[in-house]
């Protein structure tokens, strides 16, 4: 615990600090503007808000930078996730241009088979003419 300062004034105000450490902001507040600027009361209580609220701005910077610390971890995932995204799509649009090649030789083939089905059907009918 910090010592009291020498000066009686001083040694007043931080009396009068540590009487406010259990007392609400809202009465902190209202006794320091009951009070005059300058007075011990108003000196005190304006040490006890500003402790206060410097207390309030640490855990403020410690909860921004824990939330800072899960989005960075959040976007670092994300991207994970979106290089993930992209080989996939990478991987079918490869699948999808062998289907694509399937599918032109799948329909030479057809091509084919349908010749050959008439060849052999002009045959046939040759044959059966040709008998006749």
């Amino acid at each position: 615990m910090a010592t009291a300062p020498q000066n009686p004034n001083a040694a007043k105000t931080h009396a009068l600090v540590e009487l406010l450490r259990r007392r609400s902001y809202e009465e902190i507040r209202a006794r320091m503007y009951d009070n005059p600027p300058g007075t011990p009361w108003w000196a005190a209580c304006k040490t006890e808000l500003d402790i206060r609220n410097n207390e309030r701005l640490a855990n403020s910077i410690l909860e921004n930078s824990r939330v800072s610390a899960r989005i960075q971890g959040s976007a670092q995932h994300i991207e994970q996730i979106t290089e993930t995204l992209v080989q996939v799509t990478t991987d079918v649009a490869d699948v999808v241009r062998g289907v694509k090649e399937s599918s032109r030789r799948l329909e030479i083939a057809t091509y084919v088979i349908i010749g050959v089905v008439t060849v052999q059907l002009f045959y046939l009918a040759f044959l059966v003419m040709g008998r006749h």
